[in-house]
């Protein structure tokens, strides 16, 4: 008999060492489950539950390594815009290529346009990319005058009245044709971030935080809904509360303006006969199907059409006439059609990937201007995609908001370019890629030195 606690010895063969061996080692050098000492049994799963546990961990300490990079959230704004300006591009040219033939002669003509006005964005974006918040400072006050100047020119002979708003402005012909509120959505959000960042040592007084800010924006709103268009209005509105709330508004301001917004809404909305219409068609989907709910109707019809993988680039049915604005306000009805659940998920993914990024500008910015400006435009993407979606979706009435990089617009596209610099110029002072560069500059160079020999 042996003792409490002793271990009995047992007889040890070369297949019993081999098992424990097995058991000790677990996996092999090699990733594969070392072999069980009885052939026939079948492997246990467990190496292969480890060799999963073990995969995801690598990819979580990859992904958070790269989101640790000081220059990550740089990196998401070029990536996720980019893909979405380029899909912009190609959609345009499948959208309206039917429209422009029979309108133009020219099924190029509007891709061409939107090809072109890329380019030139580019170029801007790269340029506001590279200033500072001193120089964005410098040139706001300015920029805010230039906006306001085009919307007065919307009250003048200028102005252009385009499906029953009269917010453009012409310059002789329709390539000069420019649409100045989208420009003053992007000079409104940088003056506004320079005003609240200069005062940001007094904004706990509320005379010090709504003035100038909110009688100028409140100017600049009027402007733009008496020309008519209330979807830009609720655009710009939305972008306003966004970046009071970002620098710390009370609640109770907010709730204020937020009151007042839908009382004036409402009112703009009984005063338009054009307004009542949609909201009416809204209200009751099947009626008027030929003509106040076509659009929306067709809509529905064609992202239903698309399936989980669409039709195939370019072979959009509803584009052949029947899908007014089919490469401007209901491009992504297209996009779904003709790229169907899959492509459409893939959009609206990009659009979440550029608001992720813009919201980690935000909260790691310690420059309050960069805090703002990230805020409002992050905002203004987002908040006008999901507008843009849900009128698609007949979600909301129609409103006439594009999708941002996606629909076809010149001034549209080079405001969200510009803007999109103005996002990357706040990416680069985090603090920590700010560190990097002043890190790289304190970086001596290295020297270089040569051996001459002489000739003889």
């Amino acid at each position: 008999m042996s003792g409490e606690g002793e271990q009995v010895a047992q007889p040890t063969t070369p297949r019993a060492a081999a098992a424990r061996t097995n058991r000790i080692a677990g996996p092999t050098a090699t990733g594969s489950a070392a072999p069980l000492s009885h052939p026939g049994r079948p492997v246990a799963a467990g190496g292969a539950f480890a060799r999963v546990r073990q995969a995801r961990s690598s990819t979580t300490n990859l992904l958070g390594r790269w989101l640790s990079h000081p220059q990550a959230s740089l990196y998401l704004v070029i990536v996720s815009a980019g893909l979405l300006i380029t899909l912009g591009v190609v959609m345009v040219l499948s959208s309206s290529s039917v429209y422009a033939m029979s309108n133009v002669g020219d099924s190029y003509y509007f891709f061409k346009r939107q090809l072109g006005f890329a380019l030139v964005g580019l170029i801007a974006a790269f340029l506001v990319a590279r200033a500072t918040p001193e120089q964005l400072r410098r040139v706001s006050l300015f920029a805010m005058f230039a906006a306001l100047g085009l919307l007065i020119l919307t009250y003048t002979p200028l102005g252009v009245k385009v499906n029953g708003n009269t917010n453009w402005i012409e310059f002789g012909t329709s390539l000069l044709r420019i649409q100045p509120s989208e420009f003053a959505k992007v000079a409104m959000i940088v003056w506004g971030a320079a005003v609240l960042d200069t005062k940001q040592k007094v904004l706990d007084q509320p005379r010090h935080l709504l003035f100038p800010f909110l009688p100028v924006w409140l100017l600049v709103l009027a402007l733009v809904i008496f020309r008519g268009d209330m979807g830009t209005t609720v655009i710009m509105g939305g972008i306003m509360v966004a970046v009071l709330f970002a620098v710390g508004a009370p609640l109770r301001i907010l709730g204020s303006m937020a009151v007042f917004a839908v009382v004036g809404m409402a009112a703009m909305t009984l005063q338009s006969s054009n307004r009542m219409r949609r909201m009416l068609a809204f209200l009751n989907p099947t009626a008027d199907v030929e003509g106040a709910n076509m659009q929306a109707t067709v809509g529905v019809l064609a992202l239903a059409t698309g399936g989980w993988w669409g039709v195939g680039l370019g072979a959009s049915r509803q584009k052949w006439g029947s899908l007014p604005e089919a490469h401007t306000d209901f491009i992504f009805a297209v996009i779904g059609e003709e790229l169907g659940l899959i492509g459409s998920l893939l959009v609206l993914g990009l659009f979440l990937l550029l608001g992720y990024a813009g919201l980690r500008i935000a909260l790691r910015s310690d420059i309050l201007m960069c805090r703002l400006m990230a805020a409002g435009i992050t905002t203004w993407f987002m908040f006008q995609a999901l507008v843009n979606v849900a009128v698609v979706l007949r979600l909301l009435p129609v409103l006439g908001v594009p999708l941002p990089m996606l629909s076809y617009g010149g001034s549209a596209l080079l405001a969200n370019m510009i803007a999109l610099g103005v996002l990357c110029s706040c990416a680069r002072q985090e603090p920590a890629a700010r560190a990097l560069r002043e890190a790289a500059k304190a970086a001596p160079a290295p020297r270089v030195t040569a051996v001459v020999g002489s000739r003889h």
